[in-house]
């Protein structure tokens, strides 16, 4: 087991009961404090740390990192160093706040410096995006849509069952939690039988996801197998790729999404390490027909984060919409970074790589509002009796996820923005 995964840590740092930051956790994010300087940072309860002002007074600068890596606006030069030292740093940052050790606590100067309450930071985008990609591997999302709009008996394509798919989409707008939205327009065929029209769109939709982000890959015209795949991502978070369904299907023939897609992303802001999350590594689910030798794999690949949505109304009480679990996904990451690099594709230190929608086998795990109102035909009902077949103006969706084993709750916080009205 990874040390800094050790069950039987406690922290000096005060963490409250069910954070999703105890000391196993451990995740990394750019925050900013009040003076507007921005820094790397990890957590512990509602304590945010700023390792630049440890580095600075020698509590890390033993480990192959220099001072530029952590006094910087995105985690990028960090994750340049690669897996093994990101492992070596969470490690020591294990032993530094941990109640077995009074190197650093019992030095109340440092302490204070390089510690901020969570309400005193502005958290920022964590990661420079190079490329962004989104897979569709959810079996039954996939289903799910094909049913609604293709043949339910044959609701899956082709293809789908031989190669994780996916799309490239577009890194400029993908967004941090808390930015606000706005209604997108572009053509729509509300009418099958007229013309198209220029509009908002009217079915704007949630996609419940986790993201990947990648460590420096291999030169162009090498691949990632599955067996060393997971040497290659650093981390996960939280992600809502929302959608304009009504663009969507006009526009998606031949060559897929793309004024449905790249309007926004939103992503939560803090990476939850892979390392951190090994504890909670499931077997991913049966795969037929067997998948070609590229994308074979031994152990398990899968990871159990359970997965919730609320829908908040303008000036009311949330509710949640749906539960989920990213371990319901038919192709795991490693399969889908062997698959995305199979052609000699390479990647670059912060590309970020979508799940596509994670859906369950229930009804109300399904992570789409296409899939819980069933395209409109079966409208939720929200805590004060409104109904919903999309996403309204000024309707917050929040998306959350956790993991939980050995009363230790790993989690990522939340990723959340407002629907505004089209400009």
């Amino acid at each position: 087991m990874i040390k800094a995964n050790n069950p039987d840590l406690t922290s000096w740092i005060t963490v409250p009961q069910n954070s999703d930051f105890p000391i196993q956790n451990l995740p990394f994010g750019i925050a900013e404090n009040a003076v507007g300087k921005k820094f790397v940072a990890t957590r512990v309860g509602d304590t945010v740390i700023n390792l630049s002002v440890l580095f600075q007074h020698g509590y890390l600068n033993d480990l192959g990192f220099n001072l530029s890596q952590f006094d910087t606006y995105r985690l990028n030069p960090m994750m340049k160093s690669g897996k093994l030292a990101i492992r070596s740093l969470r490690d020591r940052l294990s032993h530094l706040f941990s109640t077995n050790t009074s190197e650093l606590q019992s030095n109340t100067p440092h302490t204070q410096e390089a510690s901020h309450a969570l309400s005193d930071v502005t958290m920022c985008m964590p990661i420079e995006i190079g490329d962004y990609t989104d897979f569709y591997s959810s079996k039954e999302h996939a289903t799910n849509v094909g049913t609604m709009f293709r043949d339910p008996n044959n609701a899956l394509l082709p293809n789908w069952l031989w190669i994780p798919v996916g799309y490239h989409g577009r890194a400029s707008s993908v967004i941090l939690s808390g930015q606000d939205i706005h209604r997108p327009k572009g053509q729509i065929k509300p009418d099958p039988s007229a013309d198209p029209i220029f509009s908002a769109s009217r079915q704007v939709d949630f996609e419940l996801e986790m993201a990947f982000v990648t460590f420096e890959g291999k030169a162009l015209g090498d691949s990632i197998n599955t067996t060393e795949a997971e040497d290659f991502i650093f981390g996960l978070c939280l992600f809502n790729d929302w959608s304009a369904r009504d663009i969507q299907s006009w526009e998606y023939v031949p060559l897929g999404p793309f004024l449905a897609k790249n309007f926004a992303s939103s992503l939560s802001a803090w990476i939850v390490t892979l390392d951190a999350l090994q504890p909670y590594a499931v077997s991913t689910p049966e795969q037929k027909p067997a998948v070609l030798s590229y994308l074979e794999f031994e152990g398990e690949k899968s990871y159990d984060i359970n997965l919730e949505v609320a829908l908040q109304p303008n000036k009311a009480d949330e509710t949640v919409i749906c539960r989920s679990n990213f371990k319901y996904m038919y192709w795991n990451m490693a399969q889908q970074l062997a698959h995305h690099t199979v052609n000699g594709c390479n990647i670059r230190c912060g590309d970020l790589m979508g799940s596509g929608t994670i859906s369950g086998p229930t009804e109300d795990s399904y992570g789409s509002m296409l899939e819980l109102a069933w395209k409109g035909t079966k409208p939720l009902k929200l805590s004060k009796g409104e109904e919903r077949k999309f996403i309204q103006d000024n309707d917050t969706v929040i998306m959350r996820g956790h993991c939980m084993r050995n009363d230790i709750r790993i989690g990522f916080g939340e990723v959340k923005a407002k629907l505004l009205p089209s400009k």
